[in-house]
This record gives structure tokens, sequence and C-alpha cells, in this order.
């Protein structure tokens, strides 16, 4: 009978001919290095074609056993370590007998299934409480995957930990931990909780030290962990048991763990209480970032938001925190104010935060600040009415403006719109037959002169960067925010840009006042009285009232109330002047704009230079005006605004009128014919017509023209979406 397949026979016969007078005839062959009475067992492990048998053939060698069948069906296909060359027989137990650890071998050939090699004669306290660790509980439960003893320390080449050949040595350990703790699969399988502990590690504060730069005084697993009675970190015998982790990290850390216990933290932790935080709980527990580095402070806030949730709330709404969100680890954080390790309360002398310390912390930052600058509040929110009443009261104004501006004018849309789509729909064919005439009248006559165009280009260009660089901050929580800041180079960048869009601001604001000063001057012969020659306060009011400026007077209420009837049919469509009721208020909303968003802007832009004159708490103000303004000036200009210029449907896509400052006499006659009537009888219609050439500039400044208003309609959109995500709970 042949012992091997036919497929085999011819290559292993010889092999294993030799391999079974070995064992029968135990001839005194090579491994003089090892101890006598291990030559019969390396008359068979010794044979380098032990590493080639397969299972049928590894199974005829030795001697059966009952439920063999069963076994060799699940056999692996080679078996790793079954042949030992010298090399491999190295180590501590060199001098060891085979039959020390394999003490079930009673007798050759040795029956198919062996136990693990025992440990514990030699080694009974590790071993032991390797019985009682998580890995010894594992296997006893019959999770065999779980670790023996030669999984971390190697079979026949065990080697002392301070060897650097070791598995166990310092600088290997994390790699022998790691052929279990990285993979997924067995860890979802056993159920571990940290499934990829070995990957963090490697790459935390701790590994890069040790495996990096090769420092061995920085913790390895087993610094931690334990050696060999490692438990799982809700068992109070484990050394990453909460109420053991400071002392764990304090074997290394001694002077931290020093000044932990004197802080507020520590205090709580001595006293057993369940919501002191140890190291873990702030500097988590593989996944450890060196704190100077910037992903360390941008996680650092929400971690501290576990156990105060309202303060981290509150400290999102201010732009420390919104800036931070965003990624701009330039503005204090929470340990930047209340420190590190050894946090105290506020009425602690020590403390950081105390009446005699908290200037000094703010001037960590904010190097010039004053006794007035302390005031600011950290963590206000406007809906604490109780401790914050100026906030919220501002707040409530503020809001009110908002809400109270956005009723008004979006009903006065809805009904102009609803208005114009019943007169389309009577006769669409006229409606569209008077909009192409209007737009190819070749009588045309000027509405904005050069300088009022180029200061209405400062006002779009501006407008949109500041829109662009600051609602980012204001809806800090949405996606887009984040991409958005991005796409500009980081919150940094978009900071000097939203600076030089206030700085243009000022500038067309400037020059307008200048223009309107320039203008005075010129036509002062208009505020003196005919018969007298001196000045008239009267007269100069009925300029500066009158229909050639935007400043609302009475006629703007009879012009409103027309309007009003004509949207519900009562009325004729009334004809206006120069200007009407809706620019004007849009010309005062620039006013308005820049007087409330400009200065609060400057208090935040400046806030030691304000903080001398000014409580700390203004700057509280300050950014809800602001932001507020803001939202109510983005909102306004690209829904009412365009809806006003452009999505009038006698006007879309886009009314022109502003980058060519002309309009046609038909145009002028169906909108404004009370201003043609006036030109007409003061024999000024001549003064006003078109001589310039736009028909080579329009080619240039439409294209901008439907950029500007592209660009604003996305943003109203990302607004609008913001606004829904933070009221509705979606995105």
């Amino acid at each position: 009978m042949t012992l091997l397949n036919d497929g085999q026979s011819n290559r292993w016969l010889p092999s294993l001919v030799a391999v079974l007078l070995a064992v029968f005839l135990a001839p005194a062959t090579s491994a003089q290095t090892v101890a006598p009475d291990n030559r019969d067992c390396l008359n068979c492990h010794g044979q380098p074609e032990m590493a080639g048998l397969t299972p049928e053939d590894r199974w005829r060698m030795l001697a059966p056993a009952a439920g063999d069948e069963a076994a060799l069906a699940e056999a692996p296909a080679a078996r790793e370590g079954i042949h030992l060359g010298p090399a491999d027989y190295i180590g501590v137990h060199a001098e060891l007998r085979c039959l020390d650890c394999h003490a079930d071998v009673t007798s050759l050939p040795h029956v198919r299934e062996l136990k693990p090699a025992q440990c514990r004669s030699c080694h009974e306290v590790p071993f032991d409480e390797h019985a009682t660790s998580v890995h010894g509980q594992a296997l006893e439960a019959g999770q065999g995957k779980a670790a023996h003893c030669h999984d971390c320390h190697g079979s026949h080449d065990i080697l002392t930990s301070g060897n650097p050949q070791s598995r166990t040595y310092k600088l290997n350990l994390p790699f022998t931990c790691a052929v279990c703790h990285s993979n997924t699969n067995l860890m979802a399988e056993t159920g571990v909780r940290h499934p990829l502990a070995a990957e963090q590690y490697i790459d935390s504060m701790h590994g890069r030290g040790l495996l990096q730069q090769g420092l061995i005084v920085v913790p390895s697993c087993s610094d931690c962990h334990g050696v060999h009675a490692i438990y799982p970190d809700d068992d109070v015998r484990s050394s990453i048991y909460k109420d053991e982790i400071p002392d764990t990290c304090g074997a290394c850390h001694a002077g931290i763990e020093a000044i932990y216990r004197e802080g507020v933290h520590g205090q709580l932790w001595e006293a057993g209480d369940e919501r002191g935080p140890v190291c873990s709980s702030c500097h988590t527990s593989h996944e450890i970032i060196d704190p100077t580095d910037t992903a360390f402070k941008l996680q650092i806030d929400d971690r501290c938001g576990r156990c105060h949730e309202d303060r981290l709330r509150f400290y999102r709404e201010t732009f420390h925190g919104k800036a931070m969100a965003l990624g701009m680890p330039g503005v204090a954080a929470c340990f930047d104010c209340h420190g590190a390790h050894g946090i105290l309360p506020t009425a602690d002398p020590n403390s950081m935060l105390s009446e005699q310390h908290r200037l000094q912390t703010c001037q960590k930052c904010h190097p010039k600040a004053t006794a007035g600058f302390t005031e600011y509040i950290a963590h206000a929110h406007h809906s604490d009415r109780e401790h914050h009443p100026v906030l919220f009261w501002t707040f409530v104004l503020m809001t009110s403006i908002v809400v109270g501006t956005f009723t008004f004018f979006g009903v006065h849309t809805l009904l102009w719109l609803v208005r114009s789509l019943m007169l389309y729909a009577r006769n669409p064919a006229a409606f569209r037959a008077a909009k192409i005439k209007a737009a190819k009248d070749d009588e045309v006559f000027v509405r904005f002169r050069p300088f009022e165009r180029f200061l209405h280009g400062l006002v779009v260009v501006s407008f949109l960067l500041l829109v662009a660089t600051g609602m980012p901050l204001k809806f800090y929580y949405t996606g887009w925010a984040q991409v958005l800041v991005d796409f500009m180079g980081g919150l940094e960048v978009a900071g000097y840009l939203h600076r030089v869009g206030a700085v243009v601001t000022f500038i067309y604001f400037a020059l307008h006042l200048g223009s309107l000063g320039k203008a005075a001057i010129r036509n002062r012969e208009r505020y003196r009285n005919p018969q007298s020659g001196r000045f008239s306060v009267r007269r100069f009011f009925g300029v500066v009232f009158g229909p050639d400026m935007p400043l609302p007077n009475l006629q703007d209420v009879s012009d409103f109330w027309a309007h009003q009837k004509w949207f519900f049919g009562k009325g004729p469509q009334p004809q206006f002047d120069k200007w009407t009721y809706w620019e004007k208020f849009d010309y005062f909303a620039v006013f308005w704009g820049v007087l409330m968003i400009g200065l609060s802007g400057m208090v935040m832009w400046f806030p030691e230079a304000f903080t001398r004159v000014l409580p700390g708490w203004f700057i509280n103000v300050a950014l809800i005006i602001h932001s507020d303004e803001a939202l109510l000036a983005a909102g306004f200009i690209f829904t009412f605004h365009f809806f006003n210029v452009h999505f009038r449907i006698e006007k879309f896509p886009m009314d022109p009128v502003i980058f060519s400052g002309r309009m046609s006499k038909t145009e002028m006659l169906h909108e404004r014919r009370r201003w043609y009537d006036r030109l007409v009888a003061n024999d000024c219609l001549e003064d006003v017509k078109v001589r310039d050439d736009w028909s080579q500039w329009k080619r240039v400044m439409h294209p901008i023209g439907f950029l500007a208003f592209g660009i604003g309609t996305l943003l109203l959109v990302l607004i609008f979406y913001a606004m829904g995500a933070r009221l509705f709970g979606f995105g």
C-alpha cells in the first residue's frame, strides 16, 4: 500500500522513507548543539521535508486516536513551525528539553492532536495573570483566536524583552499587538470596542515618538494596559479603568498629574465623582495628539463640550467658537482661557479667569487689551434674558427689524408679482411687444452718470465680497460654509478679504458723500431767495427733498398708496418721478447699513481700542448687530432689490440701466412719466439725452452684470439653506 497519492509519490517517497526510518531507528544524526534528549524529536522535526508534507502525510506518521477523521478535515494545508532548524531553536529556552513544554508527549510517534505547549510550570505568576486577563477569559470562553503565550512571545525563538530582536521589545511590541489589533475582521468577530487601536497608536504622539524617533521612554502598549494582567477598561482591576487612568498616565507624566490633582477636575476624580474627567476624556486613549498641534486645538472644544454642553453651545455662537469650528486655530480654545490640567473655578484667586489674572489671560492673544476688554462675555448668549438682558433686548430689537422688514417687503413683492402675472396672462403678446419696444427704442436718456455707475460697481464688488466672506462665519454649521472657506484659502484669508470689502465700502461711501457736498456747493444759488438773495432754509430743504434727490418726501406716501391700489386693481398703474419710493428705501438702507454694520464691524475689528472707552460686553452687542444687519442686507438685496430691478417680468432677466446709465423714452414714459414731463416743462430734456457709445461697452458690462446677479442668487440660496438647517434640523 502506498502512503502518498500517485501525483506526489515519486517526489516525496524517498524523503518520507527517510523520515519514517528516523522515527523508528532513531539514528544519531546532526543537531549537535541541542541537548541529546531532544534528538528523538528533531529526527522528524529537524528534517526540511517536514514543511512540505500534506495533512494526510502528517496524519499517517502519527499515532491514531479517537476522532481523528473529523480533525483531519480541519487540518491546515501547511503547519507553521513544524520544521525546526538549528537557527530556529534559540533564545531563552534553547537549553530546555522539548518535553519540558510539550509535556503530553509520552511516546513516539506521538498522538495526532497535542495540547498547546504548557508555560505554567516555569511561569506560574504570568500564566495565572494571563488566565484571568481579557485574553485568557476569551480563550476559556472558546474564542480560539485570542492571544496565547506564543502569539506574543513566539514559540521556539523566545527572546528576553530587553533583546532588540524580541517580539516584546518595546520598539517591536506595537507591531506584535497589531497582528491582532489591526485585523478589523477579527476585532469585529471578538467584539473589541477599539478595532483601530493599533493603527491609531502608531499615528499618535506616543507612536511617533517611539517608532519614528526611537524614544524608548515613550509608552508602548504594555505601559498602559499591563503585560499579562490585561483587563477591559470597565474592569476595576484594569490599569486603564477610569479611576486608575491618572495614576497610569502619571507614571510618565508625574508633573502633569500633580497639577491635575490640584484642579477642579482632579478634585472631582479624587472624590470619586463620575463627572470628573480623566486623561483619556480629553486626550483619548490611542489617538493622542501633541497639544501644540493644530489638530488638537481644533478637537478639544468638542471634547470639553461632552461635559460642558451648554457652555460649548454658547461658545459656538461667538467669533472664537465659529472660527474654531471652521478650522482657524489662531483663536482662543477652551484651554487658552481656562487652562489645561490645573483648571480652577473662576472664584479661585489662582484661576486664569479670576479678577487678578483675567487681563493677563486676555493679553496672551490681545496684548493691547485693557481692563475694559475683560468684560467681554465669552459664553454669553442672547437667549439668556436673566443673566444678559442687554444682549437679549438687542437681539429682540434686531430680530424685530429683520422680521418686520422681510414681512413688509415680502407682502409688497408678492402683490406686485401676482399683479404682473395677471397682466401678462391677459395679453401675453401685447406684454412682450411693449417689452421689446422699450428695449429697441433708439431715443434714450441718461439715468445714471458715469460716476454714479462707478460707485455702484464698487457697491456690487464690496457687497458680494462681504457676503461671501462673512456669511460662512454666521452659518458655520453648514457644509457649504466650510467648502467656501476652504476655497478662499482658510478663514484667515477670508478675514482679510472681508476687511478689504469693508475698506471699499467706506471708500465708496466717502466718495458719494463727497459728490453730494460738491453738488451742494455747485448748486448753492438754488438755495437763495430770488428776491433777497439770501440763503433760504425752505428752498434748501425743497432741493434736498425734491424730486431730483433720492430722499423721502410726502409724494412718496401718495405713490405708495397709488401703487397698492393698482396691486388690487383699484386704480391705474402709477407714474413716478426720477426716484421711486422703493428706490429711496434702498438708498436709505445703504446709509443705515454702513452706519450699523460699519460701526459694529469696526468694534470687532479693533476691540482693544474700543474697549478703552466702552465695556467689553459691547463687543457682544456689536456681534449681534453686525450679524443680524448683515443678514438683513444680504437677504433684502438678493430678494426684494433683485425683484424690483431684475425679477419683474418686464425687466427679467436683468435691467442693465445701472451699467449703461441709460433708459429708453418708451421705458421712461411707461414708468417715470412725471420725470419726463418735468424735464419737458423745464426745457431740460436735451440735457439728459445720451451722447456716448454704449453699444460697444454693453458686450462687456452685460456679462459682468449677469455674473454679479448669479453670485448674489447663489448666496441667497445658501443663506436660505443655512437658515432652514438651523430651524428645521436638516443638513
